[in-house]
This record gives C-alpha cells, structure tokens and sequence, in this order.
C-alpha cells in the first residue's frame, strides 16, 4: 500500500509541477488550439555553400547579438562563440551552452547546417540560440530542475519511500522541473531571435520558413518544444509590431 501511495503522490505532484504545458492532445480550430503547418520540402545548401554562408552569418550576428546581449542583461559573459561541432556523425542539431568560464558557446552539427536552406534561416537559428544564452535559460532550468528534484524527494521520504525510490524520485522531479517551462523558453527565444536576426541584416520572415520543414512536435505534455503553428505566430507578430521584414 505504501507503494501505491508513493507511486500517486508523485505523479500528482509531477502534474502540478508541469501543469503549464498540459494541453489538448486533438487540435481543434474552433477552440483556438493550434493548426497544422505545411510542411515543405527544401534543400539545404551544399556542404561548401554552407561553411561559407556559415562564417559570414557568424560574422555578422555576433557583435548584433553581444550588443543585445549587454544591452539587456548584467554581470554575465556576452563574448559569443559560434562554432560547428568537430563531430562530424553528431545528428541535425543546433543548441547553446557555456563553457567552463561561462562564456556562451553556439554549436551547430554539420547534418544541421545541411538541412538549412539559406542565410535567413541560418541567422534565425543562430538568433534564436543566442536569445536562450540572453534569457538566462539555462540557469533558470537548472533552477527548475533543482526544485523540482527538492519538492519530489522530499514527498518520498516523507511517504517512508526507501533510499532507491527516493532517488529515483529526485531523478524524475528533477526531468519534469526542468522540462515545466520550456516550451515558454522556446517561445521567448524566438521573439528575440527574430530581433536579433533583423538587427544583424538578415530577413525573419524568409529565416521562418525553416520552421515549415521541422516535424512539429505538437503540444504534447511534458513536449520540450511548442507546437510549430505557436511558433510561427510568436515571430510573425513579432515581425508586425516592429515593422520587420
């Protein structure tokens, strides 16, 4: 009985901490729930077309976003580095994380840059992982993280869990903190994203249309990212309420 009763206590308590996110799994545009986005097949650019269009992207969006970057926060390394991933198997991705020093580093995977489609779209990814570094989104995952797995161990242990149930519940309190707002993080990311890829000279409504070629992940509970049709409609108001292009 004791099991049970631990078993339920924290899945009410996993609900509670991700309850942001709970939404209907069946769209439904009379509700206002999202639609579907089409998806449309573009190449990517060539391997040499890529590295180039890599180095002037990169040259031209890191002092536009070191400059947001001071401009809108204080004490934290704002010297980016942007650089593609010495693994050259390492699967399509693009993210932003800190070296030991704290500087901001932008990695982008070759499978990535190959599925890029021109220097728009390559500047609104870039923009957009430089806005998660501005954000703060990582130290304030973590410190979602760190609550969750606090709030959920300490339920274990007062429902009598065992040293193994109680870590395992701080290993699941800490996934489910973590994951409670990123969807908000993705979302905010991308409204800065387009600022920033304005401000460096490139166009976001053309550096969007990579979002129609991503497999939309939908607006499942627990996702990590929103649904795509959310994301197009953050940037394209974004794009209305500063006069973009």
């Amino acid at each position: 009985m004791r099991r049970f009763s631990l078993k339920m206590a924290l899945c009410s308590t996993a609900l509670l901490l991700a309850g942001c996110d709970l939404a209907l799994e069946v769209p439904n545009p009379s509700s206002g729930a999202v639609t579907a986005v089409p998806v449309r097949k573009v190449s990517g650019m060539a391997p040499a077309e890529a590295n180039q269009a890599f180095a002037t992207v990169s040259r031209n969006l890191e002092p536009v976003a070191e400059r947001s970057c001071r401009e809108l926060t204080s004490g934290i390394n704002c010297d980016f580095l942007i650089r593609i991933d010495p693994n050259s198997k390492a699967p399509p991705n693009a993210y932003q994380s800190q070296d030991r020093n704290g500087r901001p580093v932008i990695t982008f995977t070759r499978a990535m840059l190959a599925q890029i489609a021109n220097r728009d779209e390559l500047a609104f990814v870039m923009g957009h992982e430089a806005a998660h570094h501005i954000r703060g989104h990582l130290a304030r995952q973590q410190q979602n993280a760190v609550a969750g797995a606090v709030l959920l161990a300490g339920l274990a242990s007062l429902a009598g869990g065992s040293a193994a149930e109680i870590s395992n519940a701080q290993d699941i309190g800490a996934s489910v903190g973590a994951r409670s707002y990123s969807k908000n993080f993705e979302l905010e990311a991308d409204e800065l994203g387009t600022l920033i890829t304005h401000k460096a000279g490139y166009r976001p409504s053309v550096g969007i249309q990579f979002f129609y070629r991503l497999p939309d992940p939908g607006d499942r509970f627990l996702g990590t990212h929103p649904a795509n049709p959310d994301r197009v409609r953050v940037v394209q108001r974004t794009i209305e309420r500063y006069g973009l292009d």
